[in-house]
């Protein structure tokens, strides 16, 4: 019976935040817009501060901007007067304060500071009139919320609702800057995200190391190259364009003698890929085709969907699995 009372209380409490969460559409409006273009035309750091639970708001918007390019990182309101100061670009840094009334004792120095200097500063908070918001260059108005806890007073649908337009002003940046999975991989190189980035590229046979044979070799000296290059393929190139693929299983399975051309037993249509195609997705395509190795091509020849393309490398299931 208790079990029941507290799953409705905590689903009461969900479903109150999810509505209030819809408020945050009243955000975004022309200074949401003209935050976005300063932030984005930074040429120093954004530098996120708060006091209390608005600090840990500042943490996590700097540590998010970071994640995705743009250079950023937070210092409390409340030691900004002994010395953090010192970490501040007057002439190229943006800061971005967050304080849900706005009328915190501790921004007064901040504020100052930015005043005095022409820092530009971005305000966000609930109050119109707070001070906060009256000394902002840009005034992000957060809309007034009923927190889900039973008194109504902790901060918990507010501090979501900061949360969730820090992540919407995110995904505005990211759009504007026309960041990609490969941009996201230079600053996730490590940890599960970084594996899932990894491109055929990074761990494809290539060079001296592909297995290459020319077209107007006979199937025995195919065999040679085959084994030599231990990927269980060797591919039929002229002019340095590929011209097919040949498996030790053609070759088993071949009745041609072994002085034929190697083009008798060869497939004339390889399945390829491009260089910068997601590891993840060339696994994928060599389980539902049940084959262990994928030639990989440039994205021009790719996207042309040549059929004689230039061989950029080779990637194998073994390759693919140590990666993933």
């Amino acid at each position: 019976m208790i079990e029941k009372k507290f799953k409705l209380i905590a689903k009461n409490a969900a479903q109150k935040q999810i509505g209030e969460m819809k408020k945050v559409n009243r955000v975004f409006n022309n200074s949401f817009l003209k935050a976005i273009d300063l932030i984005h035309n930074c040429k120093g750091h954004i530098i996120c501060s708060g006091i209390g639970k608005s600090r840990i708001v500042a943490d996590r918007a700097s540590k998010l901007f970071s994640s995705v390019g743009i250079p950023s990182f937070s210092i409390s309101a409340q030691d900004f007067s002994h010395g953090d100061s010192g970490a501040i670009n007057t002439k190229k840094d943006v800061l971005l304060v967050f304080s849900y009334s706005g009328d915190s004792v501790e921004l007064t120095d901040l504020v100052n500071f930015s005043s005095r200097y022409h820092i530009p500063l971005i305000g966000v908070a609930s109050k119109e009139n707070s001070l906060l918001l009256k000394s902002s260059n840009i005034k992000i108005l957060l809309p007034k919320v009923k927190e889900s806890d039973p008194t109504g007073l902790v901060p918990t649908s507010s501090f979501s609702l900061t949360l969730l337009v820090i992540d919407c002003l995110c995904v505005c940046l990211m759009k504007k800057s026309k960041f990609s999975a490969a941009k996201f991989k230079r600053f996730h190189s490590g940890g599960q995200i970084g594996k899932q980035l990894i491109t055929c590229k990074e761990i494809m046979f290539k060079g001296k190391k592909l297995p290459t044979v020319s077209a107007n070799k006979t199937i025995e000296e195919s065999i040679k190259i085959i084994t030599k290059g231990s990927l269980g393929v060797a591919v039929i190139t002229k002019n340095n364009l590929v011209q097919g693929i040949v498996t030790d299983g053609d070759v088993r399975r071949s009745k041609f003698p072994k002085n034929y051309s190697v083009l008798k037993i060869c497939t004339k249509k390889p399945l390829y890929v491009s260089e910068n195609l997601l590891v993840s997705k060339a696994l994928s395509i060599m389980n539902n085709k049940k084959i262990t190795s994928l030639l990989c091509s440039n994205d021009e020849d790719y996207k042309k969907k040549k059929t004689k393309f230039k061989l950029k490398g080779i990637v194998h299931m073994h390759n693919v699995i140590k990666v993933q």
